[in-house]
């Protein structure tokens, strides 16, 4: 197949290796004990998403990507344990005793893991399937095909996600990467 039919995926995928890019960037000096904490300044704890809910967060999507254009999505499926702790109705929950959210090193891998395969899906696949109708029950209405409903998943979701993550380093004094 030629570049032009793959054409779709591939731009979708571009956004995804684009936000994939920056999330590495951002987890540059993130430590394992900082990680499913609250950003503080100056004593004062600032209630917002940590890293490890933003990732893992991140990581329940990319199986919606890969199935639904007709891959084999079973490796990168999130466990009922991220299920629970990072739906989109779980809270962020600062987890001082590191005892409520899966490891820094799990959390991440699952996020590195599911993007990168659903970005390989996305390359390989035909234009012809992102003229589908979205099969997520209630995001029909904003994104109405695969292909809307992918590039906010790859793109917009991501990115809505990384600018959390950007303001928790910053409330940190970690800086900008």
């Amino acid at each position: 197949m030629s570049q032009t039919e793959h054409l779709i995926g591939n731009m979708i995928a571009a956004s995804g290796k684009l936000a994939l890019g920056y999330a590495e960037r951002l987890l540059t000096d993130v430590t394992p004990d900082k990680f499913a904490r609250f950003a503080t300044a100056g004593g004062t704890t600032v209630n917002s998403n940590h890293p490890c809910f933003i990732l893992g967060h991140l990581s329940l999507y990319p199986c919606r990507v890969v199935a639904q254009l007709g891959t084999d999505s079973s490796s990168i499926e999130p466990s009922e344990k991220f299920l629970e702790c990072f739906s989109k109705t779980a809270t962020c929950t600062d987890d001082a005793d590191g005892t409520l959210y899966p490891s820094m090193e799990e959390v991440v891998e699952a996020f590195r893991r599911s993007h990168h395969l659903a970005i390989q899906t996305l390359e390989t696949a035909p234009n012809d399937l992102f003229d589908a109708p979205n099969p997520t029950e209630g995001m029909q209405e904003k994104f109405p095909t695969i292909a809307s409903a992918h590039g906010f998943y790859m793109s917009g979701h991501l990115m809505i996600h990384m600018g959390q993550f950007s303001a928790w380093r910053r409330i940190n004094g970690m800086g900008s990467v």
